[in-house]
């Protein structure tokens, strides 16, 4: 027989949805600040030579330059004010958490509640700015060096710096507020715009290949087809669970007994979610952001990474797949499920794994289950990353739209916020049920008097 919080979830509808105004409000809130985001994906950054920057990216595009642009909502292109995008945060985030986790004192601040967090947000936003300013600079310069700047000089470097380490602060408040008084998770969300953003004019251009016969139409079926294919394996992927059993004991309240009942503990296959693949896509960006618009920089450093760390390269796909398992493993321990907090949640309710005994041996054997599960979960993620990668790396006619990292995002980003939008209905629902049975027992408190 179905729970009553499963007859709810069924009941879920059209006519649910408009009577919980707290999540409509949550809703267009999100929708705005992303709209505000794409506004700004069309600010140029002053002083650039638009006509000579549209030819530059021409080639650029077929490259890594195709992914900075597919990451940034098409910003790049247009060298607008958000032209770095959301990754210097996530690199940051990236730093401080792997610094958190071997530094003592930035240990302790994790372990210190809201205070210890809002400590590490702060350095946070410091690293931010820190890498920001070095990649803008970078940029700038390489902006001079390719000719794209009607008048190149301090001025025009000053001010392209302040304005792309302006435009990515003001991204990453936007992200803040629309998790905090959105839907969603905003970090996500801002990729995931981008990308559904430059999806129209990826298709397009890629049917119009088609019809001017670059490509064949059994190879655009083919490309069609491995999409599908990828999107239904990344759905499966994302909703296979582990289940765990827990075992509550029996207790007598009076005449009454409770608990001796079992119940799971639902272990996600890839409990990061699209994370790593956000993560490892960043720190490969970082210094080939700098690259595509500085290759002339006199050493030779820069066409090196261009050269050896660019899309398909041997180097790029190892450096792409090694990161993505390390950041599974990583995220998952340290954010998405501690062992530690699971185990002590469970024996504060009283529950316990048949065979396992409560605290450290309950840790040990979490840690045990949710390894052995990362091995499938980094592993799909790295394979659904790394196929589209593969095939199509000599074959700059294809869009990067159809690329694994693109179509992970999308789909998973699609998934959580639709689960979280799900679960405030069923709050909302919830709510109501609670407002009912207050009402129902002043009417009987009345009819007894």
């Amino acid at each position: 027989m179905a729970s009553a919080a499963e007859q709810m979830a069924a009941n879920l509808n059209w006519g649910s949805f408009g009577k919980a105004k707290e999540l409509q409000a949550r809703i267009l809130f999100a929708l705005g600040l992303l709209i505000v985001y794409r506004v700004g994906t069309y600010i140029p950054v002053p002083g650039i030579d638009t006509i000579e920057l549209q030819r530059f990216f021409e080639e650029a595009s077929r490259g890594i330059g195709g992914m900075l642009n597919m990451f940034t909502g098409g910003a790049v292109s247009r060298m607008a004010i958000f032209t770095l995008g959301i990754m210097p945060y996530i690199s940051a985030s990236i730093i401080v958490q792997l610094l958190s986790a071997m530094v003592p004192s930035l240990e302790a601040l994790k372990k210190e509640g809201e205070a210890g967090r809002k400590k590490l947000n702060q350095y946070t936003r410091y690293g931010t700015v820190a890498l920001a300013t070095v990649q803008a600079y970078g940029i700038s310069v390489g902006l001079e060096g390719q000719g794209l700047v009607l008048d190149p000089g301090w001025f025009f470097r000053a001010s392209a710096v302040i304005t792309l380490v302006g435009g990515t602060m003001f991204l990453m408040w936007l992200g803040e507020q629309i998790t905090q008084r959105g839907i969603g998770n905003g970090i996500s969300l801002i990729i995931f715009t981008g990308i559904v953003a430059e999806t129209p004019a990826a298709l397009a251009q890629f049917l119009s290949q088609g019809r001017s016969g670059a490509i064949s139409p059994g190879f655009m079926l083919f490309v069609f087809a491995l999409s599908i294919v990828l999107v239904l394996f990344i759905v499966f992927m994302e909703r296979a669970l582990r289940k765990i059993t827990i075992q509550y004991p029996r207790r007598q309240v009076g005449m009454k007994v409770y608990g001796g009942e079992n119940s799971n503990l639902p272990i996600k296959l890839n409990p990061a979610g699209v994370i790593p693949a956000i993560f490892a896509s960043a720190l490969l960006l970082l210094p080939t952001t700098v690259s595509t618009f500085a290759a002339n920089d006199g050493t030779g450093i820069l066409s090196y990474v261009n050269a050896y760390i660019g899309r398909g390269q041997p180097l790029f796909l190892v450096f792409f797949a090694a990161m993505i398992v390390f950041f599974t493993y990583f995220y998952t321990a340290n954010v998405s499920f501690k062992s530690e907090d699971v185990a002590d949640n469970l024996k504060k309710q009283g529950g316990f794994v048949p065979g396992i005994r409560p605290g450290p041996r309950t840790v040990d054997y979490l840690d045990y289950v949710v390894s052995r599960i990362l091995v499938l979960g980094s592993g799909y993620l790295a394979l659904v990353c790394l196929i589209p990668e593969i095939l199509f790396s000599n074959l700059p006619i294809v869009p990067f739209i159809f690329g694994g990292t693109s179509l992970l995002i999308v789909v998973s980003v699609t998934m959580d916020t639709i689960t979280q939008v799900q679960s405030h209905m069923l709050a909302h629902q919830y709510e109501g049920l609670i407002e009912k049975s207050k009402l129902r027992g002043k009417g009987r408190k009345k009819k007894k008097l």
